[in-house]
């Protein structure tokens, strides 16, 4: 039987994850999933593969909103969930290919940030009146996402960070690859396949692997960069020039899902799982 084993929230996009029993599912991802931004001056968005310190930021989901905790100085700021009340500083931002409208946090926050990355940069939130599309190409008109890379969610295999392991020296966490949604059960990179699933009767479908970067190499603990895994998963998962990891996800329904439910595989992609 596959089963949830493991489930991911990132409420600030690129900073640490948060484990979590159980998720509420909406209609853009888990709920908090990746709702806020980092943004250079240009209200251009930042991340790990060029700012490797931004792992060492842990972040908390707290009854009135969320903890960011620095690492190695111990700095906390705590970011009040939003009101609806209040007239926020709107701007369009930009993330890849997209351009949407967010809302600055504070100058507080931003103030924050700056000074524990040492770079300016301010901080924005996608509200519910922001619909980012996801691309066109692989998913329906209607499905949406938040500020994560592309689709809503990120499904993994245990067996396949198992596999992987088997192959190096030594042993990752699955932190480093950003996952939402982990399984046990099944082969290796069985994921590769699942084109229609449900989970406690909400349906996910799998639309396209998951094309990995230089953020797979940066030590979740300690911001430091090596060449693993994209060294040895280049010799054995690679396609069209690119570095394959996982199952990009959009969803049908909401609800809740928690460790334990059952993945329950619907129908399968034609195109087969690969791996040497």
């Amino acid at each position: 039987m596959l089963q949830v084993s493991e489930l991911y929230i990132y409420p600030i996009k690129s900073l640490a994850g948060i484990p979590v029993k159980k998720a509420v599912v909406t209609s853009r991802g888990f709920e908090h999933d990746r709702r806020w931004l980092l943004v250079d001056e240009n209200n251009c968005f930042i991340t790990q593969r060029e700012y490797y310190q931004m792992a060492l930021l842990r972040v908390a989901i707290e009854a009135d909103g969320l903890r960011v905790t620095h690492k190695v100085s111990n700095k906390s700021l705590l970011i009040p969930f939003r009101t609806r009340d209040t007239d926020y500083e709107q701007a369009m931002v930009t993330i890849w290919d997209d351009t949407c409208m967010a809302e600055f946090v504070s100058t507080e926050a931003d103030a924050w940030f700056t000074e524990v990355l040492n770079m300016r940069c301010r901080l924005v939130y996608m509200p519910d009146s922001t619909l980012r599309i996801v691309d066109q190409r692989y998913a329906h008109e209607d499905s949406i996402t938040s500020f994560a890379d592309a689709y809503p969610f990120l499904l993994i295999g245990q067996a396949s960070l198992d596999e992987l392991n088997n192959r190096l020296i030594e042993n990752l966490p699955i932190n480093r690859f950003r996952p939402n949604i982990v399984f046990t059960g099944g082969e290796p990179f069985d994921e590769d396949l699942y084109g229609h699933f449900l989970i406690n009767n909400i349906d996910f479908y799998g639309v396209k692997l998951c094309a990995r970067c230089v953020m797979t190499t940066v030590n979740q603990d300690t911001a430091i960069r090596g060449k693993e895994p994209l060294k040895t998963l280049a010799k054995y998962r690679f396609k069209n020039n690119k570095i394959l990891f996982g199952q990009n996800l959009i969803h049908d329904g909401t609800g809740e899902i928690a460790l334990g439910d059952e993945l329950i595989v619907l129908q399968e992609n034609v195109e087969e799982r690969f791996f040497v």
